[in-house]
């Protein structure tokens, strides 16, 4: 079994409050990100490459070395039975999927018009599964402590407002509507099975992986497609103060 009844008995770094509040506030970016904001040009945009780069930096400073900590000291993967490279196959697994999922809908949609009902569920059923994931490892940090949760949740939070601004260019009123609703049930869904389940440790290591891949992707589709529209001073600034606040703690 990959999950089982989590015990009750916790100790008090990780008591599960700071994971629901977390779970709440990115259930609360899919709600509101982007409304009555410009994220096309101006200071929005500025805002959006500015989250990417914190993003990605927590991705490259943090979470990948976590990984990899984690998987070298697997018993399994010691032992030869499975080896690092699956662990960052995974991570790529996650880059493909998300990448795929951008190529068909972009053939499946057009602009003026809205998305046939299959691509629609099709395109936002992927994300609340990525959703859900992020809120279900909201409550299996590979670290203990609050302060790992929180570097955590942010980063997602930020992630969250890329993926959500390019969901809706691809949605429109139909991610208004109903995509945002579903994004952030998926996500508190997530998280109450985090919070009622154990995962075994280096299955939790392959999920971290697999988000690791998908963030890349969501977030450099959103920049470097259109140079010009992104903010590369913004995404630089995001990602260094990042790396700085992960550095100093």
């Amino acid at each position: 079994m990959l999950f089982a009844t989590q015990v009750p008995v916790v100790p008090f770094e990780s008591l599960p409050i700071v994971a629901t509040l977390s779970a709440l506030a990115l259930a609360a970016v899919h709600l509101l990100i982007g409304q009555g904001v410009d994220t096309e040009t101006g200071p929005g945009r500025s805002a959006l490459s500015a989250a990417g780069g914190a993003a990605v930096a927590y991705v490259f400073v943090l979470l990948l070395p976590e990984v990899a900590h984690f998987a070298a000291g697997d018993p399994r993967v010691s032992a030869g039975s499975l080896t690092e490279e699956a662990i960052y196959g995974v991570a790529l697994a996650g880059f493909v999927v998300f990448y795929g999922l951008e190529v068909l809908v972009a053939r499946g949609t057009d602009e003026q018009y809205e998305s046939p009902p299959a691509v629609f569920w099709g395109y936002i059923s992927v994300f609340a599964l990525y959703s859900g994931l992020i809120g279900y490892l909201l409550f299996h940090q590979e670290l203990p402590g609050a302060i790992n949760l929180l570097l955590y949740a942010v980063a997602m939070g930020l992630h969250f407002s890329i993926t959500d601004h390019g969901i809706r260019r691809h949605l429109g009123r139909q991610y208004d509507r109903v995509g945002r609703w579903v994004l952030a049930g998926a996500t508190l869904a997530g998280a109450a099975v985090g919070l009622a389940t154990l995962g075994r440790p280096l299955v939790i290591t392959g999920l971290f992986a697999f988000v690791s891949g998908g963030l890349i992707l969501n977030v450099i589709k959103e920049e470097l497609p259109h140079p010009r529209r992104g903010r590369f001073l913004s995404f630089l600034g995001g990602a260094v103060a990042y790396t700085l606040v992960v550095a100093l703690i």
